[in-house]
C-alpha cells in the first residue's frame, strides 16, 4: 500500500512539473507590433510583427479600415545561436510585414492583432500612428521609398544643394514646457534637432549654461529613433539632443542663451554620373554650425502670507505619518517616520520639525528619495525617519507634526498635519542598561564640584617607574637625530640628480607622456576629434624628445628611428611607432573618424610606449652588467 501511495505521489509530482514546463513555455512567448510613430499621407510605410515562435493564422484588428494594405504579408525568419561558458542557447523570430498607406490625415489606432502558438491565441500591443499632411514642394512628387524602420526616406524635397546646408533644412529648437512658471515650480526644456537631410557625424556640442536654476537632467533612451514632426508647414525628421528639468531659484526674468552644435550632414553636391543604373545625384559631407534659439522665462514669486512652518515645496503633495510604537521602556528607541509624496521640488523640500520633550535624546533624521523625473518636477516619494530615545519612565505627549506647501492647483498655501502621538515609557529593564547607553559627559549638567562618574576598572602605577633615564626616554632623543642625517644625504642624492637636466627628462619621459595620454583620453571620451589627435602628437614625439634629448622642434621620424635603432631597439617597435605617428597626422585633418578608430589608437599608443620604456630599462640594465 505504501508502495502505491509513492508511485501515486511521484505520478503528481510529474504531471504538477509537466504543467509548470508548460506554463513556463507560454509565458515565454513574445508577439509584438511596430510601425513609425508619425508618417506622411500618401507614402507608404512598414507595420510589421515579430513572433519568437513559429505561429499560425494571423489575425490583424479592423483598425486597419483607417489604412489601405499594399503588401503582405510577407514573412522573414532570422537565427542566432551563442554560446556562453560551454552553454550554448539559440534564438528564433519569425516577422509578418505589411506595407500599407495612410489615404488621409489624422490620429489613427491600430488594434492588437491575434496569432496561434502551439494551439495558444496571443495578442500583440495596440499602436497609434500619426498621419501628416505631405509638404506643398513635394505633393507633385512620387513616393520616395522608405527606410528599415518602416519611415519614409525624405520628408520633404531638400533645399540643399551644390554642397550647402539651407537653414530651412536643418536646424535646434530649444522648447519649453512653460514660460510662466512659480519659483522652484518645475519645467523642461528640450533641444530637439530638425532636420531633412541625413547626419553623418556630431561634432563639438556647447549647450547653454541654466545660471538660476536647479537642474536635472532626464534621461534619453540610447538608441533613439528619428521621429515625423510637421513644424511651419513642413515635415521634418527630429530627435531630443537633451532634455532636462530646471527649478527657478529667484523670481523674474531669467534668460536662457543660445546653446552651438557642429555637426555633418550628407547634402547633393549639385553634381551627377552616370552608372549602370542611369543618373545618379553625387552627395558631400559638409560641416554645419547649429545655434539654439535663445529663450526666455518669466519666474512669479510665491504669494505673501508663508506659513511659518513652510518647507519650500511647490507642487501637488500627500503627507503622512506612523511611530514605531506608544508603548515602550526608558532607553529604548522609539522611530517616527514621514512619507511626503507628489509631484513638484520634492528634493528641495526640507524636513518638517518634530518637537519631542526635553528628556528625549534626539538623533539627525536619515532620509531615502525614491523619485523619478517628470516633466513639470519630481514625482515620488520622501521619506524621513527620526530616532529618539526616552532617558526617564513617563507619560510624554508628541505633538501634531505640520508639514506646509504651496499648491500649484489652488494658487495657495496648504499645511497638512499628523495626529499627535501619546508615549507610555515605562521603567527601564535593569538588565539592558550598561555603562555603555547612550549617556555623554556632555549632557550632565551639574555644578563645578560634581565630576563624571567613572565606571571602568582603576589603574594603579608603581612609584618606582620613571620615564626620564629609560631605554624609551633615551630613544627620543637618537631616533630624530638618525632621520636628520638620512634626509640630509637623500637630500644631497636629488640635488645630483636634478642638476644633471638631461638624467631628469630621461627619467621623467613616461610621466610626462602618461599625462598627456590621459587628457588625451578626456577628449576621447567628449568626442572631441582634433584635439585628441593634437595632444596624441604631443605625447609621443615629447616623449621621443625627453628620451633621445634631442629637441622637439629637431625631431622627425628618420632622425627618431635611426636614433632608436643606435640604442638597441628593436625594428619591428619602430614601426609601430611610426605607423601611430601616420594614423594621427592623417586622421588629425580627414573630415570625419569614429569612435572606435580614436580608441583604438589610444590604446595602441599606451601598449607601444609600456614596450619602449621596458627596452629601454632592459638596455641600461645590460650595458651597467
Amino acid at each position: 500500500m505504501k508502495f502505491i501511495n509513492r508511485i501515486s505521489q511521484f505520478a503528481l509530482f510529474t504531471v504538477l512539473l509537466l504543467l509548470t514546463g508548460i506554463t513556463g513555455l507560454e509565458a515565454q512567448v513574445s508577439f509584438k507590433a511596430s510601425a513609425p510613430s508619425s508618417v506622411v499621407q500618401g507614402e507608404q510605410f512598414r507595420l510589421s510583427y515579430t513572433l519568437d515562435k513559429e505561429g499560425s493564422e494571423l489575425q490583424l484588428n479592423s483598425d486597419l479600415e483607417n489604412f489601405e494594405v499594399l503588401f503582405g504579408p510577407s514573412v522573414s525568419k532570422s537565427y542566432s545561436r551563442q554560446t556562453i561558458n560551454g552553454k550554448t542557447t539559440s534564438e528564433s523570430s519569425f516577422t509578418y510585414t505589411y506595407i500599407l498607406v495612410a489615404p488621409k490625415t489624422g490620429n489613427f489606432n491600430i488594434g492588437p492583432a491575434t496569432v496561434k502558438v502551439g494551439g495558444n491565441k496571443y495578442k500583440s500591443n495596440s499602436l497609434t500612428v500619426e498621419v501628416l499632411p505631405p509638404d506643398k514642394s513635394s505633393q507633385s512628387q512620387s513616393n520616395s521609398g522608405s527606410s528599415s524602420d518602416g519611415s519614409t526616406i525624405a520628408p520633404s524635397k531638400s533645399n540643399s544643394s551644390g554642397g550647402k546646408v539651407s537653414a530651412n533644412d536643418v536646424f535646434i529648437r530649444a522648447i519649453i514646457s512653460k514660460n510662466d512658471v512659480y519659483e522652484q515650480e518645475g519645467f523642461t526644456v528640450t533641444f530637439r534637432l530638425y532636420t531633412t537631410l541625413n547626419v553623418v557625424n556630431f561634432g563639438k556640442i556647447e549647450f547653454p549654461e541654466f545660471e538660476g536654476f536647479m537642474v536635472e537632467e532626464v534621461p534619453l533612451p540610447s538608441n533613439q529613433q528619428l521621429k515625423m514632426e510637421r513644424y511651419n508647414g513642413r515635415n521634418y525628421y527630429t530627435a531630443d539632443l537633451r532634455k532636462t528639468l530646471l527649478f527657478p531659484q529667484r523670481s523674474g526674468k531669467i534668460n536662457i542663451p543660445s546653446g552651438k552644435l557642429e555637426m555633418v550632414f550628407s547634402v547633393p553636391s549639385g553634381k551627377k554620373i552616370e552608372t549602370f543604373f542611369g543618373s545618379q545625384e553625387v552627395m558631400v559631407d559638409v560641416a554645419k554650425s547649429l545655434v539654439t534659439n535663445p529663450v526666455s522665462i518669466n519666474v512669479k514669486p510665491l504669494p505673501n502670507g508663508k506659513p511659518e512652518n513652510f518647507s519650500g515645496g511647490v507642487g501637488t503633495f500627500t503627507f503622512k505619518s506612523s511611530i514605531s510604537t506608544t508603548d515602550t521602556k526608558a532607553n529604548e528607541p522609539v522611530t517616527i517616520k514621514l512619507e511626503i509624496s507628489g509631484t513638484g521640488n520634492l528634493k528641495l523640500i526640507q524636513n518638517p520639525k518634530i518637537e519631542f520633550p526635553s528628556n528625549f535624546e534626539v538623533y539627525d533624521p536619515t532620509v531615502n528619495n525614491n523619485i523619478q523625473i517628470a516633466t513639470n518636477g519630481t514625482t515620488g516619494t520622501k521619506v524621513i525617519e527620526y530616532l529618539a530615545i526616552p532617558r526617564y519612565e513617563g507619560n510624554y505627549t508628541i505633538s501634531s507634526i505640520e508639514f506646509s506647501y504651496f499648491d500649484l492647483g489652488s494658487g495657495t498655501y496648504k499645511t497638512l498635519s499628523s495626529s499627535t502621538y501619546d508615549l507610555k515609557v515605562a521603567k527601564a529593564d535593569p538588565s539592558k542598561v550598561s555603562s555603555s547607553n547612550f549617556i555623554n559627559k556632555k549632557d550632565v549638567k551639574v555644578e563645578e564640584d560634581i565630576r563624571f562618574i567613572k565606571t571602568k576598572d582603576p589603574y594603579f602605577q608603581s612609584k618606582s617607574s620613571y620615564f626620564v633615564g629609560s631605554i624609551n626616554y633615551w630613544l627620543w632623543y637618537f631616533i630624530p637625530l638618525l632621520l636628520l642625517i638620512l634626509i640630509y644625504f637623500l637630500n644631497r642624492k636629488q640635488a645630483k640628480e636634478s642638476a644633471n637636466i638631461t638624467l631628469m627628462r630621461n627619467k621623467k619621459a613616461n610621466k610626462v607622456a602618461t599625462k598627456r595620454l590621459k587628457i588625451a583620453e578626456k577628449y576621447l571620451k567628449e568626442g572631441k576629434k582634433t584635439p585628441f589627435y593634437e595632444e596624441m602628437l604631443r605625447a609621443i614625439w615629447g616623449y621621443f624628445s625627453d628620451k633621445l634629448s634631442i629637441p622637439v622642434a629637431s625631431l622627425s621620424k628618420d632622425n627618431v628611428g635611426a636614433e632608436l635603432s643606435n640604442k638597441g631597439i628593436e625594428e619591428n617597435l619602430i614601426e609601430k611607432f611610426m605607423n601611430i605617428l601616420h594614423s594621427c597626422e592623417f586622421a588629425q585633418y580627414s573630415p570625419a573618424e569614429s569612435s572606435k578608430a580614436m580608441d583604438d589608437i589610444y590604446k595602441e599608443t599606451v601598449e607601444a610606449i609600456g614596450e619602449m620604456e621596458n627596452r629601454f630599462k632592459k638596455v641600461e640594465t645590460v650595458k651597467k652588467q
